[in-house]
């Protein structure tokens, strides 16, 4: 179980300890010069090579598995069109009752968005919510050149209220898998959420593909409830409530034998690609397909050299694309997500999905999971298929201080929160960051916790060091960035030290990813180019953790982020918003961070009784 009560986290630099670092709401950051060299392998291309099931590392003429994703991809010119409506209704997805919900089209998980490498998305939200925001975030997509296409309200975007529509376009300039949810407060632990498959090449031939496979963690009280009953056990120094069941694309059996598992039909001899994400509140997970070992071949949108694995710990927000071949003998197999103890998950249940060979009558496995080879809550190591270096030369000289710790804020009543400078992130849903950059205004709150950028050139990099806090239980965290894939140089337990760790770290190809896990009691290092001008958030993508203040926001290349028009929706959005909490039907005081719920929460203290929607 974690334990959010004392909890602590450290994101700082190479030249100052914590205990000299300063409560610097905005902080300017001075950055070393880089020019990365052309990778070979964006020049091998074929344009005799065409896509298929002996040949996935093809696409098109002139793209390959091998092109360089961040400055080549196909324009298709297409345009792919989605229209989803988010309402208040009931869900019952593994048979123990129907509880409160909030749902995509009426359907849980919601749609599957499906494109190819270089179309065009445009997808229209309707908020249909009878007294709740929201805005959807597209988990992993760049946004490259379209930071107000991100998601997140009170950083990209004014939320859309009751009644609103909204329609976010941006190009699929990666391809791969991942997936969509909702950045106001607890809503996709309830039901706002889906997956993506952006179609493209892969680093491993296979003959069909089975789609995504989405897990997470379920709790029969809402998400809401939840980090309520979190929130009280961390004023007593406990951690959160454990999940009731996990869920496989949206279903499971229950303790009591009701509900159903997730089946899948495959055939002998044939070569699967089955793409996992994690789209959990809470739980990080350790997954297998019993018999079935995997070849791994991306990790989030990024494309792997192949490796196999018997099981794969996934934090929230992680995906991965594997192959595996059906060569068993024939019957039914488990294929398993169990909450991982490594990172301080925990789960009333385990999560199960049937895999049943062509022919077979479809029952309850008696297949025996192996023991998985873990030891420590961490990503395995990786090699991109497409190689980056990252210079090293001024790594130390270059980083700077932004502590990140766990501790009482006098301003909410010595409650305690997650902190970034000794602030707790607060935004306000309809005052984003990018509406600050619009109107020229620089006095961003000190509690929107703004690190500025000031690069002018996408070939310079910045580096972060993010370390637990000395004395702080040992918790793991998922570590996402927005509008980036992090380059992680390195990893490990205790306290970071230049001079004891500077030669563990890898710059020649490290592994690339858009969430990395900071290991319970340890530090986690990374780096990234500043080749995208926009207001990025970095946060835990833990919702009981951002939601009490673990965030912060890079401002990047300020004078360079493509702004909205005058006039256009993105404003409408804000006027909208603003009229709706001006008005009467606005019943729910904000008692979150505007990203996840804050603290404390809307709770009657003598009945415990909960505010719900």
């Amino acid at each position: 179980m974690k334990s959010l009560f004392a909890l602590g986290a450290v994101l700082l630099g190479l030249s100052h300890s914590l205990a000299n670092a300063a409560a610097i709401p905005t902080e300017n950051v001075e950055l070393v010069q880089y020019t990365p060299k052309r990778d070979g392998l964006e020049d091998r291309q074929s344009t005799n090579c065409v896509h298929g099931p002996n040949s996935r590392q093809c696409w098109t003429p002139g793209f390959s598995a091998s092109t360089d994703q961040y400055n080549s991809w196909p324009n298709t010119g297409k345009v792919v069109a989605y229209n989803l409506r988010v309402e208040n209704t009931t869900c019952d997805p593994d048979g123990a009752g129907p509880r409160v919900c909030m749902l995509i089209n009426g359907r849980y998980p919601g749609p599957t968005i499906v494109a190819n490498w270089g179309d065009t998305l445009r997808i229209t939200v309707r908020n249909l919510l009878d007294s709740n925001g929201t805005s959807f975030h597209w988990h992993g997509f760049r946004q490259l050149g379209s930071n107000t296409e991100d998601g997140v309200n009170g950083v990209t975007e004014c939320a859309l209220a009751p009644g609103d529509i909204k329609t976010y376009q941006f190009q699929a300039t990666e391809y791969g898998t991942t997936w969509y949810h909702s950045h106001f407060s607890h809503q996709y632990g309830d039901g706002v959420v889906g997956t993506v498959v952006i179609n493209g090449p892969a680093t491993a031939n296979y003959d069909v593909d089975l789609g995504p496979m989405a897990m997470t963690d379920w709790y029969y009280a809402t998400a809401f409830q939840s980090a309520a009953f979190a929130f009280q056990n961390a004023q007593n120094g406990g951690g959160p409530p454990a999940g009731d069941n996990i869920l496989i694309n949206g279903t499971n059996k229950n303790a009591a034998g009701g509900g159903e598992y997730n089946k899948v039909t495959i055939q002998a001899g044939k070569r699967y690609r089955l793409r996992l994400v994690n789209t959990a509140l809470d739980a990080s997970f350790i997954v297998s397909l019993d018999g079935h070992p995997f070849t791994v071949i991306a990790t989030d949108f990024v494309p792997v050299v192949p490796y196999t694995a018997t099981h794969l710990q996934m934090q929230i927000g992680q995906r991965y694309d594997v192959v595996f071949t059906a060569n068993q003998a024939a019957g039914n197999y488990w294929f398993r997500a169990v909450a991982n103890g490594l990172c301080q998950s925990a789960n009333m249940r385990e999560g199960r999905s049937i895999f049943t060979y062509q022919g077979q009558t479809v029952a309850e496995p008696t297949t025996t999971g192996s023991a998985h080879p873990f030891t420590v809550c961490v990503d395995p190591p990786s090699a991109p298929k497409n190689a980056k270096n990252v210079p090293s030369t001024n790594f130390a000289a270059q980083a700077k201080n932004l502590p990140v710790g766990f501790g009482p804020i006098a301003a909410q009543g010595n409650l305690v929160l997650w902190t970034i400078n000794g602030t707790s992130m607060i935004i306000d849903p309809g005052k984003p960051t990018l509406k600050y950059v619009a109107e020229n205004n620089n006095n961003f709150p000190a509690a929107y916790n703004v690190v500025k950028v000031p690069s002018t050139s996408p070939s310079t990099w910045t580096y972060w060091v993010i370390q637990q806090a000395a004395g702080a239980p040992p918790v793991a965290h998922p570590i996402h960035l927005h509008g980036h894939d992090v380059y992680i140089l390195g990893e490990g337990s205790g306290q970071f030290s230049a001079a004891a760790h500077f030669n563990q770290l890898t710059f020649t190809n490290p592994p690339r990813r858009d969430v990395a896990t900071l290991r319970g009691g340890g530090w986690l290092v990374v780096a990234y180019p500043t080749d995208n001008p926009g207001a990025w958030l970095m946060h835990c993508h833990i919702a009981f953790h951002v939601g009490s203040g673990l965030s912060v926001q890079f401002l990047e290349r300020q004078q360079q982020i493509p702004l909205p028009a005058p006039n256009s929706e993105w404003y409408e959005t804000c006027t909208n918003w603003a009229n709706y909490k001006a008005g009467t039907s606005d019943v729910w005081p904000q008692d979150d961070s505007g990203l996840r719920k804050r603290w404390p929460p809307v709770v009657d203290g003598t009945s415990s009784t909960f505010m719900l929607d």
